[in-house]
């Protein structure tokens, strides 16, 4: 059996990092337990879903008109320790508008809310472990944990597949936002090459003429070199 490498030391967030003030109370007080790895990482479990429609991977069409904000494409590859794309993994985002307000009962933030969209998509990887979206990017809001906090500009991600034990979350920053350096939940993992893995990359490769710009988000699933994910450091 394969014995797969675990994340260095530091490339995932901690548990508690109080500049993050949520993680204080729910932080674990007694050592967490490593557990060895077994066949099942390997070979399951296995997922349903609902069938995916034609624009579930377009945010700007699930509404006869388009959404307010700078319209953007973000594509990438999901992968393995090796750097073998993984196909047919599901993944899924959700975000803020370009107001930076979320389409949920519990934002009361005072932005406007866009009624030609719903902020979450899903895809499922090719064969080569390749994903695409469009969307809106998203806009900055503030969230109450200290004085004047805002969050960076960012698209959360949800990934799910046959080999993956448990759903894996993580969060895509934009290049050169300057808010990134004042937030506590990118700075909970203490490694700055991994914090880095967060942060998309501008693609004119994948930039339409006239459209959208285009990002680059690769994400590794495991091993010494894997994205930072939100579940318990180990």
């Amino acid at each position: 059996m394969t014995e797969y490498p675990r994340p260095r030391p530091e490339t995932q967030a901690v548990n508690r990092h109080d500049a993050y003030r949520s993680t204080i109370r729910r932080a674990p007080r007694q050592p967490l337990i490593t557990l060895p790895h077994t066949l099942s990482e390997l070979t399951g479990p296995l997922y349903g879903h609902n069938p995916i429609g034609p624009v579930d991977a377009d945010l700007t069409a699930h509404f006869a008109d388009p959404p307010l904000g700078e319209r953007i494409i973000v594509a990438g590859r999901i992968m393995d320790e090796n750097g073998r794309g993984v196909p047919n993994a599901m993944v899924e985002i959700w975000q803020a508008n370009a107001a930076g307000r979320y389409r949920h009962s519990r934002d009361n933030h005072p932005a406007p809310l866009d009624p030609n969209f719903l902020g979450a998509g899903r895809v499922v990887t090719d064969a080569g472990g390749n994903y695409r979206f469009t969307t809106i990017k998203p806009g900055a809001y503030p969230w109450r944990n200290h004085h004047n906090a805002w969050r960076p500009a960012h698209i959360h991600f949800s990934l799910f597949g046959s080999g993956l034990l448990s759903r894996l979350v993580t969060q895509m920053y934009f290049p050169n936002d300057p808010l990134i350096a004042h937030d506590p939940i990118i700075h909970g993992i203490p490694d700055a090459a991994a914090r880095d893995r967060l942060v998309s990359a501008f693609d004119l490769s994948l930039t339409e003429p006239e459209w959208a710009l285009g990002y680059r988000f690769d994400i590794v699933l495991r091993g010494r070199g894997a994205t930072p994910f939100e579940e318990p450091a180990r």
